[in-house]
């Protein structure tokens, strides 16, 4: 399997730079499909392998594709992570064309006691936003570190693992600081409403009620009816609800048409919920990710 990844490497790079292969046959390299586990990967390897994130800063994995270089850089990986539960919609054929070449993957979404949406077109089905609880990440950092040793070649595995459980500490570390702060919030006021249903793990983490959605289904692809609407805006009534949060990758508009046809007064609030920010933005990595949307969430409900 080695012998042929370094061949086909070689070969694509020849093609894709007219002749000069751009990646050595010795470099060890993971392919992560979405930014936040690429940024966990990240954190676990450092500059034991290299680590290529094909989801670009502010996407929505529901929807972001690759391009045929990246397709191949799939196909030719030493370890190839995703997320998985149906989340990247547009990579999936991709994923399964890497297996049948031999590549090694992990689904981490698969392996961390997924819990299933409760309502929506989607009901009952796993979901694939685990990374809004932390202690589900620790999990998937203790995963993913057994896939890397097992799998990448020429990684230091007492460094990897060391690193691991340096990174798996800040995990635990914000896991207690986000209980703290959100015990803090009344527990009448522990409610959400959502662009479309993608925190039910931090709402059974951290006992928070999901309300409702504005679209009612586990991916942004889906379209809410007039009745999905109506029903939701009785119950942001009903719950005295003071902020709908909504994605950053997507437009707030819909919310706020919402708000102001249905004569409704609630904020409308920003978080990166599924996707972190460029490196100057203001969620550049997982731990700073969960941090800007604890403090948004807190504004949101305390307002």
């Amino acid at each position: 399997m080695r012998a042929r990844k370094v061949v086909a490497t070689l070969l694509a790079g020849a093609l894709l730079t007219g002749g000069t292969a751009c990646t050595s046959p010795d470099t060890s390299r993971i392919v992560v499909t979405t930014n936040i586990l690429g940024d966990v990967v990240t954190e676990i390897v450092g500059d034991q392998a290299e680590v290529s994130v094909l989801m670009k800063p502010d996407a929505d994995p529901h929807s972001f594709a690759v391009s045929a270089r990246e397709a191949h850089t799939m196909q030719t990986a030493d370890l190839l992570v995703y997320n998985g539960l149906g989340l990247e919609e547009g990579v999936l054929r991709h994923v399964e064309a890497a297996e049948a070449e031999g590549v090694p993957t992990v689904e981490v979404g698969a392996r961390i006691d997924a819990i299933e949406y409760q309502d929506g077109d989607a009901a009952g089905l796993p979901d694939p936003h685990f990374w809004t609880d932390p202690a589900r990440v620790a999990t998937a950092v203790r995963l993913l570190t057994d896939e890397i040793v097992e799998h990448v070649d020429g990684v230091d595995a007492r460094a990897v693992r060391e690193r691991a459980d340096a990174y798996g500490g800040k995990v635990g570390e914000l896991d207690a600081d986000l209980a703290r702060r959100f015990a803090a919030i009344a527990p009448e006021r522990r409610v959400l409403v959502t662009n479309h249903h993608v925190f039910g793990y931090l709402a059974d983490r951290y006992d928070f009620t999901v309300v409702g959605a504005i679209i009612p289904s586990g991916t942004t692809l889906a379209s809410p009816s007039s009745s999905d609407l109506a029903s939701l805006v009785a119950a942001i009534r009903t719950h005295r609800v003071p902020a709908i949060f909504v994605d950053t990758s997507q437009p707030a508009k819909l919310a706020e048409v919402l708000a102001s046809e249905a004569g409704i007064s609630v904020r409308v609030s920003a978080l990166y919920s599924e996707s972190l920010s460029d490196t100057d933005g203001e969620a550049p990595s997982y731990l700073k990710m969960m941090r800007f949307n604890a403090e948004a969430i807190i504004g949101g409900l305390s307002t």
